[in-house]
């Protein structure tokens, strides 16, 4: 520093930083030998906070306003140094001001992509892309921890390392989750949020606030996004006949002969294809084939009072046989409300009927 900026330093009596940049995040102000007027004036604008640093002990912190360096507004400061009641002379201390506004759209990205299982696809990678914003909360735990004596500390000497830490939760997060790729997608506010509550206590630790990580985009590898693609296509087509048929009708209308013709022929050969595959698939005509047979119907009847059944027509006639299945007992089949006896149905009274006109044995 020369001679002018000496003196000039020691008659200056207003302390104050106007940022002209975008991305400092924290100036040391610059004194001769860090000598500063007792009664100075201090100058905090909005957005800002300015941190007394005394031997590398951090002292008092003071928000936006103005202020005249005394020893009733550096009560910290003032302890440390020792001051007497009626102190003037100027003092030495380091003055830091915090830049404390959102540092916003700061890029974030996988490097690599991530493997996780999906119940859609089994196993897929995949890369996502960002930014997020974040700004200095606690000014103290920013100087011990990150700051350290730099004089001029900007947002690009910390923005790889945030990058890192956000990539690297990340990728815990997208494991834990057990969302469906496709619902990611579809699903980019609701994850970003999701991001932002989980990794904010990690920002803590730096003197950091995360105020938004923002998702802008999931990516699949291009031979899964290929068959998306087609996946997608073929539904969008729906009916081919009748797209082959439209298709056609539109080459027609516009005169392109050829497009038409090319259509047809697809649409033919198509047809004929169904047409044989259905030829193989259909039974031998000439009804050769028997129909099948008809329904029996079953029920249940009452032997020696206990239910017995299902039985068709064939097994109650053995039954009506061996004297087990008379006119009196009890019959049920599907439809019926309550037990009947069989004398109340004609089915039954047919089958006693036939059972009875049996003739007897030959006399010998």
């Amino acid at each position: 520093m020369g001679l002018w900026d000496k003196v000039f330093g020691e008659f200056v009596d207003i302390i104050e930083w106007t940022d002209d940049s975008n991305d400092t995040m924290v100036y040391r102000f610059e004194r001769h030998n860090n000598e500063i007027k007792y009664g100075a004036k201090l100058t905090v604008r909005e957005t800002q906070l300015a941190v007394f640093v005394n031997e590398g002990e951090v002292a008092d912190v003071l928000g936006p306003g103005m202020y005249q360096l005394e020893t009733q507004n550096l009560p910290l400061l003032s302890t440390l140094q020792h001051w007497d009641h009626g102190f003037s002379s100027p003092f030495k201390a380091e003055v830091y001001f915090f830049n404390t506004r959102q540092f916003t759209d700061l890029k974030w990205g996988t490097k690599n992509p991530i493997m996780m299982r999906d119940s859609e696809f089994d196993m897929v990678r995949l890369r996502t892309f960002g930014t997020y914003s974040t700004r200095i909360a606690d000014p103290v735990t920013f100087l011990k921890e990150i700051v350290g004596t730099d004089g001029h500390f900007t947002v690009d000497e910390i923005s790889d390392q945030l990058r890192d830490l956000i990539t690297s939760r990340y990728a815990t997060i997208l494991g834990k989750l057990d969302v469906p790729v496709l619902d990611l997608a579809s699903n980019y506010d609701q994850l970003s949020t999701f991001i932002t509550e989980r990794i904010s206590p990690e920002f803590k630790q730096y003197g950091l606030e995360l105020t938004k990580v923002l998702v802008e985009n999931i990516s699949l590898p291009p031979e899964v996004e290929a068959a998306l693609d087609k996946r997608t296509s073929m539904g969008m087509i729906g009916d081919l006949d009748k797209y082959l048929k439209f298709g056609a009708a539109k080459s027609m209308e516009s005169g392109n002969s050829s497009t038409a013709s090319s259509a047809i022929e697809m649409g033919v050969g198509l047809a004929m294809a169904q047409t044989m595959t259905n030829q193989q698939a259909a039974p031998a005509s000439g009804g050769s084939t028997p129909p099948p047979l008809p329904h029996q119907q079953e029920w249940h009847v009452s032997v020696n009072n206990a239910q017995a059944g299902p039985f068709d027509s064939s097994a109650l006639a053995q039954l009506i046989k061996r004297g087990e299945l008379t006119a009196e007992s009890l019959v049920w089949t599907a439809g019926m409300s309550n037990w009947e006896s069989a004398n109340e149905h004609d089915f039954f009274r047919n089958l006693l009927a036939n059972s009875q006109s049996t003739p007897p044995p030959l006399p010998k």
